[in-house]
């Protein structure tokens, strides 16, 4: 993708690491420590939500499918016409705050006071059992969530943080103060504090889960665990805010950084000319805004389809939560170190290439690796004494195979998904920024997820209609292939399409 304004010219290391010139740090900087705490509260708040959920008492990986499907789409939907509604009302700067806070207010609550006092709020894990023994196995991971409901409301909120803090409230404000030619060159910047941030949460998720080993008799570890990490999340939502007022009082009023008129948002809230219906009409017949959202749903719907194969295999080896949170912070740390290279690859892929090429490689990378992830499953049996010979098992290798897809499929998503994705809107009006924006991204992100746990929980419950047994993501695992394969094919397709209508778009732009 192209643009008429002269990109500025770097030479050695600067030109990798950091291609932005001297005065304009002053706006980077403090934009990238803004991603640095939003992605790391949304790593340390992933990897604990799926913590509590796997290792819950008669829970396991498959309700993960039913709370994406059933409990945090719906909630995604109350969240986003709430958000346009209070867009019209609120200044842009007011909307954010707005926005984090119940979050974070929620977050430092539960590990301070909703998880100390878990007996008195959640029934008996014999209870909840004896349900689960009663009524049809197509109710058996459903009731599960019902006897675990605070941790089912942390995951719900956990995962509105991805779509509503970090796709929604900063990539917008991020495509609303920077120009096409400094998001070049700033998205990848941000890209490596995020990357940065995954590592830290990674070393201090893994060191916090280690602490309790030294706690005194009669003390829960994982109690003692969440009140560090809580703590954590909540510090950072505080810094967040900080930043925030930061940048509005010393960088949008410095014309040299940011030289539009009038500060993000302020003409949208004069005109207030279009509402959040006539929004959604226009993201379901525009071919521009429904091919990004194509990207979002199929990049949601792929990766989940995996991965919560991948967590169930993860429970076997981790059963307690302590252990399972440990697991997952050195995944965390992996993935980290890995996106900082795939970044600093990525950032100069997206400088040297087409839109459409930068674009194609997330969708190419999943397609690939999915596919041999899931033949792996299917036929692991076949493997079952080549792997003794060698002192593995077929679950080991599973949960090892897994973690490779998800730690290079995310640093692709990370350092040129997101990027991509967020320069399609910036051809958009200001409206549409963000009205369009919170569609496509907490609607479609959580359709996303949603397509993936909706496949995954309705063969679940129409086999457990005919079942004994609870049944397994791994009895499933040869329809989950087939449909993986299509929604890959349809991202690529998805992501061709938009790339002719971007090039138009610029090349319009230069005449």
């Amino acid at each position: 993708m192209t643009t008429t304004e002269q990109q500025p010219v770097f030479k050695g290391l600067r030109k990798i690491f950091l291609p932005i010139k001297t005065y304009e740090l002053k706006k980077a900087l403090p934009m990238g420590f803004i991603f640095f705490f939003i992605l790391f509260n949304y790593t340390c708040l992933r990897n604990i939500k799926d913590s509590l959920i796997v290792t819950a008492p008669n829970s396991g990986a498959e309700v993960l499918s039913f709370l994406k499907g059933y409990c945090v789409v719906p909630a995604a939907v109350v969240f986003m016409l709430i958000y346009a509604k209070a867009s019209d009302i609120l200044s842009n700067e007011k909307l954010f705050y707005a926005t984090l806070s119940p979050f974070i207010l929620f977050f430092g609550a539960f590990g301070f006071i909703i998880y100390p006092h878990l007996d008195a709020l959640h029934p008996a894990a014999s209870t909840v059992a004896a349900w689960q023994a009663s009524y049809s196995k197509a109710l058996y991971w459903p009731l599960a969530i019902v006897g675990n409901w605070s941790y089912a409301l942390f995951y719900i909120l956990a995962e509105l943080w991805g779509s509503t803090i970090l796709s929604l409230s900063f990539w917008q404000f991020a495509n609303q103060i920077c120009k096409m030619s400094e998001a070049k060159r700033f998205y990848a910047f941000f890209g490596l504090m995020g990357q940065v941030a995954l590592i830290v949460v990674g070393l201090l998720g893994e060191h916090f889960s280690k602490v309790p080993e030294n706690a005194v008799a009669g003390v829960d570890p994982w109690a003692v665990s969440l009140r560090w990490l809580m703590g954590m999340v909540f510090i950072a939502g505080v810094l967040t805010m900080c930043i925030y007022r930061w940048i509005y009082t010393n960088v949008l009023t410095d014309k040299k950084l940011y030289d539009k008129p009038e500060l993000p948002g302020v003409s949208r809230k004069k005109k207030s000319n279009i509402g959040f219906w006539q929004s959604l009409k226009v993201m379901f017949t525009s071919p521009y805004l429904g091919l990004i959202a194509v990207l979002v749903i199929c990049y949601g719907t792929s990766i989940n389809l995996v991965e919560a194969m991948w967590k169930g295999q993860a429970k076997i080896i981790y059963p307690n939560p302590n252990a399972f949170n440990i697991f997952m912070s050195r995944y965390v740390i992996y993935t980290g170190i890995i996106s900082l290279i795939v970044v600093i690859i990525g950032g100069n892929l997206l400088r040297m290439f087409k839109w459409v090429t930068a674009a194609m490689i997330t969708p190419a990378m999943i397609f690939v690796l999915g596919s041999i992830f899931f033949a792996f499953i299917l036929f692991r049996d076949s493997f079952t004494e080549i792997l003794a010979s060698i002192g593995s098992n077929p679950v080991s290798c599973a949960v090892v195979l897994g973690m490779w897809l998800i730690m290079l499929s995310k640093a692709t998503k990370y350092a040129l998904f997101d990027w991509t994705k967020e320069m399609a809107y910036i051809p958009l009006d200001e409206e549409m920024k963000v009205k369009g924006k919170v569609i496509v991204e907490v609607v479609g992100g959580r359709l996303g997820k949603a397509g993936g746990a909706w496949i995954q929980s309705g063969l679940m419950m129409i086999i457990g209609l005919f079942s004994a047994s609870a049944v397994k993501l791994t009895d499933i695992a040869s329809y989950l292939f087939a449909i993986f394969l299509c929604v890959s094919g349809l991202w690529m397709f998805a992501v061709k399409r938009l790339g002719r209508r971007i090039e138009a778009i610029t090349v319009t732009q230069q005449k």
